[in-house]
């Protein structure tokens, strides 16, 4: 018993001894993979097109006829008949690369024809069968006949009909492992068609699983881990351990290797065939099972590595146990693809094109993985490092090489620790992803080759391995995000923002997350406003909320504080090694501080009131991510307000007082230019106020002294994502807790205030808290749901209400002027609000694939995406 594509080939078909006969009064059941390749094979007139829209959907079928059709307007037209089966051909092959089933409709009368075909299922590791219509020649003829504007030469059919009948036993036998031939009319128009799952397809089962490494014989280590796992072990009469069964409903699943070296090889076997035929467990194929199978059957075998203790072993067990043991052992499959395809188990991995997939190639790597040919100074294969490549979703684990400690690499993790060689046993608890191991009782197998280290550090102190590469974010599919779907990337944004990557940003290691833009309110139509909270709480009572939190909007820079608990905490989560504990950065990944050492007196005072405030114990978390702003504006945003905003405020300051005196000269001598004057004393009244707005968010600071940070969202933490964890009256809550437990006056809180929308009171409140807060000179305020979203639409996660005197920094000193107003309420906001939702879904995802533990250059992915996004051309006032 293998797997189906290593079953030997079904008994071959005749024209007059299908190869599934039919029972009395029903028809042949065709049995086919739910992948893979179907050959339909029959003369032209058969009846392969009526049989494939009888059985298949028309988007599984690919037809030389309608590849003709495509590229010669004329399904009839021979002269097309090479360029439209390159086409069918193509058609195949991409289908199959997606794993869809795919039924060839074509006659297939030639070997040629099918050898071609069977090439494309055999580099695409699927299986392929052939569906064979021989129906009288005579019957054929009269079809074709029948058909409208398509007539063939009369010694057309019988020609195809003597090819098919010469390759008949070929197809049978040789060429296809499963083939049905349908002989008659009768017995074409009675066949049904069944499907069977892959071997490996287990995605129905969810689990949780426990995954557990090479074994090797190391019988008590097992029950000891077994134990720890929550097992419960049960005993034969003899006291032996003969199953296991978890009380939680946990599942075992082993990677293979249970037998040689170690000293209980029957033992082991005896647990794991038990746990296996109650349901407990799972177990692939290991290349020592496979071998030792080979030895038990009599097959001539190098005797080494272990093998010779388990012949030993089970020479002493009684001839049933023998034969069930090797039955057990033959009958292991290759790999499980389990958890909807979010987990996949193989004895030495297997890459992402492998997955689900049956070949004698799949199987080979998944016992073996993938060799270079090459032996080392030990005399042992020298193995390609696979998993360094690996870019797939499902995580993939395996065991085979063993290694010091499992460790992961991107989304894979070797769990052969080595206990037979004195090392660890070694489980893996998914979907949780802790390992649980328990130490070897003794050095039982002496190594040939010491334990491989693991994989060397890159200079900047992470793995080569998630490190970001450019095919991940140039390609076309852009990032797929739980929230939106797959967020299109342009290739054009995707160059700038990986020289901003490559060349500006933090340790990548820090860089996990990258905050998203915000869209405005509605276009207020109130007199004297752009915006105003009327058409926040608008945008959120529309699709039915109940309850907003209005948010205080600080002036200052936005800035994400990622800070560990301490430098152990830092090199074991982050792998950074270099007494750095976080990190201070910009929406676009930079630095905040130039000074490496006031990063760390920023951190220090974050992580103190962290400690302070309880968090770390309460959130269970040893890092967090925080979302905040920093202040003043001028910290950061100097060289803007020198050169932009302060520019033009001093200009206008000399030069408007200027004009107006000149036209008060004027006037003096009577001419009328008042009206002239009147409207260069306002602009020169606004270019005051203009001033006094950008100068609010503006002071001196010394160090620290002056600077401010107030942070409004706890983002994520060991294991959560706390931004979509926890309503925002949670965030207020804790931030105000971080700002009281901070001596210093660095943490600033955040006020807020829950709007009810439903009531008219509590709307109003709001209102006047805005209308008092910007008229004190603060910015605006954040509008941001509470409670459960609709389902059937997508609102925005915030917008921003900013104030009148804030908003002439944004639009310039006489923005408030009626014609400037009118004109500036026509500015669309459409595209900024499709930015503020895509970024949000890529924020998200980034902050996820964080906290699930994937690999560093996943993360990056949603990362830079956001990046990206920023060189969409969006109205940058907005």
């Amino acid at each position: 018993m293998t797997e189906p594509t290593a079953r030997p080939a079904e008994p071959a078909a005749s024209r007059t001894a299908p190869a599934e006969a039919p029972a009395e009064g029903r028809g042949t059941t065709i049995r086919l993979p739910e992948m893979g390749l179907v050959v339909l094979v029959g003369v032209s007139g058969s009846g392969k097109s009526h049989f494939a829209r009888r059985h298949f959907a028309p988007s599984q079928v690919v037809s030389s006829d309608y590849c003709r059709l495509v590229l010669a307007d004329d399904e009839n037209d021979q002269s097309a008949t090479g360029d439209a089966f390159d086409l069918l051909h193509y058609i195949v092959r991409k289908r199959l690369r997606r794993g869809l089933l795919t039924v060839v409709d074509a006659t297939n009368v030639q070997q040629k024809a099918r050898q071609a075909l069977l090439q494309i299922a055999k580099d695409h590791d699927v299986l392929s069968v052939a569906i064979v219509l021989d129906v009288p020649v005579h019957v054929a003829a009269e079809r074709n006949a029948a058909r409208t504007g398509r007539r063939l030469p009369d010694h057309v059919i019988p020609r195809q009909r003597r090819e098919l009948g010469r390759g008949l036993r070929s197809l049978t036998g040789r060429e296809f492992k499963r083939a049905y031939v349908l002989t008659g009319v009768d017995e074409v128009d009675a066949a049904t068609v069944a499907y069977e799952k892959a071997w490996p397809d287990k995605r129905e089962v969810t689990g949780p699983f426990d995954v557990i490494g090479d074994v090797h014989g190391c019988r008590a280590e097992l029950e000891e881990l077994l134990a720890d796992l929550g097992y419960e072990i049960e005993r034969d009469p003899l006291g032996r351990a003969a199953g296991a069964n978890h009380p939680g409903g946990r599942t075992a699943v082993f990677v293979g290797d249970l037998v040689d070296r170690g000293p209980d090889t029957p033992g082991v076997l005896r647990l794991v065939m038990g746990m296996v035929a109650a349901g407990q467990a799972l177990c692939v194929s290991g290349n020592h099972e496979q071998k030792l199978v080979r030895a038990l059957r009599g097959r001539r075998v190098k005797v080494a590595h272990g093998l010779a203790e388990s012949l030993e072993q089970l020479g002493a067990e009684p001839d049933d146990f023998r034969a069930e043991a090797l039955s057990f052992m033959d009958g292991l499959i290759s790999h499980y693809v389990l958890d909807e395809g979010r987990l996949v188990v193989a004895h030495a991995g297997l890459k992402e094109a492998y997955h689900g997939r049956a070949s004698g190639r799949v199987r080979s790597f998944a016992l073996y993985g993938d060799t270079t040919g090459e032996t080392d100074d030990y005399g042992l294969p020298v193995r390609y490092p696979w998993a360094n490549d690996y870019r797939g979703k499902a995580m993939v684990v395996y065991g085979h090489t063993p290694v010091p400690a499992a460790e992961w690499i991107n989304n894979t993790i070797c769990l052969d620790t080595g206990v037979v060689f004195g090392g660890r046993l070694t489980a893996l608890r998914y979907p949780e992803r802790e390992l649980v191991s328990v130490d070897a009782r003794e050095v039982w197998y002496e190594p040939v080759r010491p334990l491989v280290p693991a994989p060397a550090m890159a200079a900047g102190g992470h793995r080569e391995t998630d490190v970001l590469k450019i095919e991940d974010v140039l390609g076309n599919e852009g990032v797929e995000t739980g929230l939106m779907g797959r967020v299109a990337v342009r290739h054009e944004n995707a160059l700038a923002a990986l020289e901003v990557m490559s060349r500006f940003a933090v340790d990548p290691r820090w860089l996990v997350y990258l905050p998203p833009t915000m869209a405005p309110s509605a276009n207020s139509g109130l007199p004297g406003h752009l915006e105003h909270p009327a058409e926040a709480f608008a945008a959120y009572r529309e699709p039915g909320l109940d309850r907003v939190i209005c948010e205080e909007k600080h002036m200052g820079s936005r800035a994400v504080v990622v800070v560990a608990r301490d430098d152990g905490v830092a090199a074991a989560r982050f792998g950074v090694s270099d007494g750095t504990t976080g990190e201070v950065y910009t929406r676009t990944g930079r630095a905040f501080f130039r000074d490496p050492a006031r990063t760390a007196e920023v951190l220090d005072r974050v992580r103190a009131a962290v400690t302070g405030a309880g968090l770390w114990d309460e959130l269970e978390t040893g890092w967090l991510v925080l979302d905040c702003e920093l202040l003043p504006w001028s910290a950061k945003a100097m060289d803007l307000i020198r050169t932009q905003y302060a520019a033009t405020g001093a200009a206008a300051r000399a030069a408007l007082p200027v004009a107006s005196a000149a036209l008060a000269q004027a006037a003096a001598r009577g001419l009328d230019v008042g009206a002239l004057r009147e409207h260069v004393d306002r602009r020169a009244a606004n270019a005051g106020l203009f001033r006094d707005a950008y100068a609010r968010y503006c002071w001196e600071v010394d160090g620290l002294d002056g600077v401010r940070l107030a942070p409004f969202q706890i983002l994520a933490g060991e294991g959560r994502t706390w931004a979509t964890g926890r309503e925002h009256d949670w965030h207020m809550a804790v931030a105000g807790r971080l700002a009281a437990a901070d001596p210093t006056g660095l943490i600033a809180p955040t006020t807020s205030m829950v709007v009810d929308l439903g009531s008219a009171a509590s709307v109003a409140a709001a209102t006047a808290w805005w209308e008092e807060a910007t008229g004190a000179g603060g910015e605006g305020m954040v509008v941001k749901p509470l409670g459960p979203l609709p389902e059937d639409r997508k609102v925005q996660p915030g917008v921003k209400c900013r104030g009148r005197e804030y908003l002439r920094i944004i639009y310039g000193p006489d923005y408030p002027e009626p014609a400037n107003l009118d004109r500036l309420r026509g500015r669309s906001l459409g595209r900024k609000r499709s930015l503020a939702m895509r970024e949000h879904a890529l924020g998200l995802e980034a902050l996820d694939r964080l906290t699930a533990g994937e690999p560093l250059w996943r993360v990056h992915q949603a990362v830079f995406g956001v990046l990206a996004l920023e060189s969409e051309p969006v109205d940058p006032r907005l």
